[in-house]
């Protein structure tokens, strides 16, 4: 278990992202990751990641970067067919860093762009940054094993996150009662769709992603 977190910020508002603020939301997930922590900040948009190391402890840090630093990532989970997919992307060029799983989603984002989830076995969440085409990308696996959140702030500025409590620390919400998810609460003990008891805080459905 990892946590994620982020922030993305339209360029047309010419706004940093503050890397205090970024470093709180990572560090409110500590316990899904007490083994190292890591930010990486592109202007206007920045990942946060904590790691809880089970595949290749030392050479699996996180955020994780393509060999030319154009693509960044942010992973939560295990991706089951890793070494299944690793000959291919090796004989079509692209040189490992470390043996981890996290790295070989980069390497299919590389080849097949955003589609590059459907090729992916496995329980995860994750965060692609795209730097040349300015592209963030938020996936979340089909059964929705692993966790993600999101906010759309009214200026235009994405948050995301393994946990809601992230959200808050970065203060990209305030803790108010979402009461028109309360009916299905009521009878499901769990909100069935996007919404959460959380208001303006969106759940990624499982097996979509967000662009």
């Amino acid at each position: 278990m990892c946590g994620i977190c982020g922030v993305a910020i339209p360029s047309r508002l010419n706004r940093r992202v503050d890397e205090s603020q970024l470093a709180a939301m990572r560090d409110s997930l500590i316990h899904r990751g007490p083994d190292g922590a890591g930010v990486m900040i592109d202007g206007s948009v920045g990942l946060g990641h904590r790691r809880l190391s089970i595949i290749d402890p030392d050479g699996g840090g996180q955020p994780m970067a393509n060999e030319d630093d154009s693509v960044w990532i942010a992973f939560n989970g295990e991706i089951y067919n890793h070494r299944e997919l690793r000959p291919t992307l090796k004989e079509r060029g692209h040189r490992y860093r470390s043996s981890s799983d996290t790295e070989t989603i980069i390497h299919l984002y590389e080849e097949f762009g955003p589609r590059c989830v459907e090729k992916l076995r496995g329980m995860f969440a994750y965060a692609i940054w795209d730097s040349r085409r300015r592209r963030l990308v938020i996936a979340r696996d089909r059964l929705g094993i692993k966790p993600l959140y999101y906010v759309v702030k009214e200026d235009g500025a994405l948050y995301f996150a393994s946990e809601i409590k992230a959200l808050v620390e970065g203060r990209a919400i305030r803790p108010e009662l979402n009461y028109d998810a309360l009916a299905d609460y009521a009878a499901n003990q769990y909100t069935s769709n996007e919404e959460t008891l959380f208001r303006s805080v969106k759940r990624l459905l499982p097996g979509h992603t967000l662009t």
